[in-house]
């Protein structure tokens, strides 16, 4: 079998980025930070224009020292590189508090700053006003040039527990940094052992929007969609299987289950969209649920590309012992990715952890590609071997679908990576959420052709499976009727009439049961012993022949 090499790289890439790209975590808008010490946080978030920042302080008056003030200053910074907020360490974004120039040449931004000194602990939790008109804020200046003069001033006035305000639609970098004091004595003189206190310092970014971020808005109004799409999917599917429910095959079962879970799935992730729109935080435990769904779905999606690559129930009745290395395969994967969710969700996902996780699935995805590849290529070939022009023609056309695939994955590879990889300045951040949501349209786009490709209908078992003959029995079919027109009218020597001289008129239902007694064979032997009996005839007339011209 000759197959062309270059054809194994694309597909090997399709289904790499098809499969194995990896969601990124929503922004979260709300937090929650425990303060017992000298500490310094840092929140990073894109924000839209004139969203407000606010800080609350909640503890328990009684734990905290009377003699204790506490000095919080915070530092708001913007750029419109997204690298520049989200790649950087937090020990070097502690060394960017107060600056006022930006980090390179040809870089742009804004900053502003304040600060908060409160007497004591009680007057630290009471809700208040902190200023009483928003600190006001510059623009970023090059390395090398002096710092600005320029101002720019918020005509509206604070409410309870604000303390910044975002000026554009930009990646921001939020410092706060709290400094517990006693009265009438020097910080040298403190230990680390006489400052007692505890409380929670509350964090929360609201903008026009509520708590969603400019990045994740696109990306939750596509999850939304796709639920639609799904829906959809789902209810034409069910019309489908309910119109031809005598006559479906078991790959259409499969179909189902896919869509099934990649609704649910598409539910699920909007559903913690919406979460983080509403409360500003999600909840972890239905994020974890959502990553192992996706796991699920994932896996699901790799066995159903396999057994319609394999043939299963259009050229292979059964898999056999295929069947054990395809749940090996999606139990591997399902655990492994199942993992990785929960560890990129939990936080422990770094160092060892997360390059065993990763590699393994590389490995996997790429067995599953190589199995693809191969199996294609096989069904492909013996469908042609069997000249069965119908199941050929489907499958040209899922594997024409693989290569539109093939080529716009590359398209959009090339593309991401100019965009977003090669540049020292990421300003295309507002796009980063295509490089999520095209991966997931484009295997529902393959998973729409595969439903139009196998779905039920009335020519349902023209796509099944059928030993040794696919092709012959249309063919017989279509001769038998242009048999009987040709000799009609004529008396045949083998048939014998009836005793009263007329034949007797069968009803719909008899002429339908006699059809099929005689058109279609209940072994194969009743198909192969004619043939074999007219060979042998064949044979015996040719001697014949021969003896009398000798």
């Amino acid at each position: 079998m000759k197959m062309p090499d270059a054809q194994s790289h694309p597909l090997c890439l399709l289904f790499f980025a098809l499969f194995f790209c990896l969601g990124t975590a929503a922004e979260v808008s709300v937090w929650n930070v425990a303060i017992n010490s000298t500490q310094d946080v840092v929140f990073r978030k894109t924000l839209y224009t004139n969203t407000t920042i606010s800080m609350k302080f909640q503890g328990d008056t009684a734990s905290c020292d009377k003699n204790l003030a506490f000095n919080i200053s915070w530092y708001l910074r913007s750029s419109v590189c997204y690298n520049e907020v989200f790649n950087t360490p937090d020990n070097k974004a502690m060394n960017m508090f107060g600056m006022d120039h930006m980090l390179k040449d040809g870089w742009s931004g804004f900053y502003s700053q304040g600060y908060m000194y409160f007497d004591n602990c009680s007057y630290l939790f009471l809700p208040k006003v902190y200023y009483a008109d928003f600190n006001p804020y510059q623009p970023l200046t090059s390395p090398k040039s002096d710092p600005s003069n320029q101002s720019l001033i918020w005509p509206d006035k604070p409410d309870i527990s604000a303390v910044a305000k975002a000026w554009e639609d930009s990646p921001y970098m939020f410092i706060v940094k709290v400094q517990p004091l006693f009265h009438g004595v020097d910080d040298e003189d403190i230990g680390a052992e006489q400052l007692g206190f505890a409380f929670t310092m509350k964090v929360e970014m609201k903008g026009p929007h509520d708590y969603s971020s400019p990045a994740d808005w696109p990306l939750m109004m596509f999850f939304m969609v796709m639920c639609i799409v799904y829906v959809l999917f789902g209810a034409l599917w069910l019309c489908w299987c309910a119109c031809y429910w005598r006559d479906l095959l078991r790959i259409q079962f499969w179909i189902g289950a896919v869509i099934i879970l990649g609704m649910l799935e598409k539910a699920v992730f909007y559903s913690e969209y919406q979460s983080i729109r509403y409360k500003g935080d999600y909840v972890q435990g239905a994020v974890i649920f959502a990553e192992l769904l996706s796991a699920l779905k994932r896996s699901l999606a790799r066995i159903l590309v396999l057994i319609v690559s394999l043939g299963y129930g259009i050229v292979k009745p059964r898999l056999g012992t295929t069947v054990h290395r395809l749940a090996a395969v999606g139990l591997l994967y399902l655990l492994f990715s199942s993992v990785e969710g929960v560890l990129r969700v939990t936080g422990g996902f770094y160092g060892t952890v997360a390059l065993v996780a990763n590699l393994s699935l590389s490995l996997i995805d790429s067995c599953v590609m190589w199995w693809i590849f191969i199996s294609l290529s096989q069904t492909t070939r013996l469908l042609k071997l069997r000249r069965n022009i119908v199941k050929l023609s489907l499958y040209q056309h899922f594997t024409n679908t693989l290569i539109f695939s093939v080529v716009a994955s590359i398209i959009f590879i090339i593309w991401t990576t100019k965009v977003f990889k090669l540049v020292d300045c990421q300003t295309g951040w507002r796009d980063l959420w295509v490089d999520d949501a095209f991966w997931r349209l484009l295997f529902s786009t393959i998973l729409l052709v595969i439903m139009v490709l196998l779905r039920p209908s009335a020519n349902n078992q023209r796509f099944s499976h059928s030993p040794l003959i696919d092709e012959d029995d249309d063919e017989e079919e279509a001769k038998e009727p242009m048999l009987s027109d040709a000799f009609e009218g004529m008396k045949m020597r083998g048939s014998k009439p009836d005793s009263n001289g007329s034949q007797k008129l069968l009803s719909k239902e008899d002429e339908d049961l006699k059809w099929v007694e005689e058109n279609i064979p209940t072994t194969v032997a009743d198909v192969a012993l004619p043939v074999m009996l007219d060979e042998e005839e064949e044979i015996l007339k040719t001697k014949m022949e021969r003896s009398k011209m000798e």
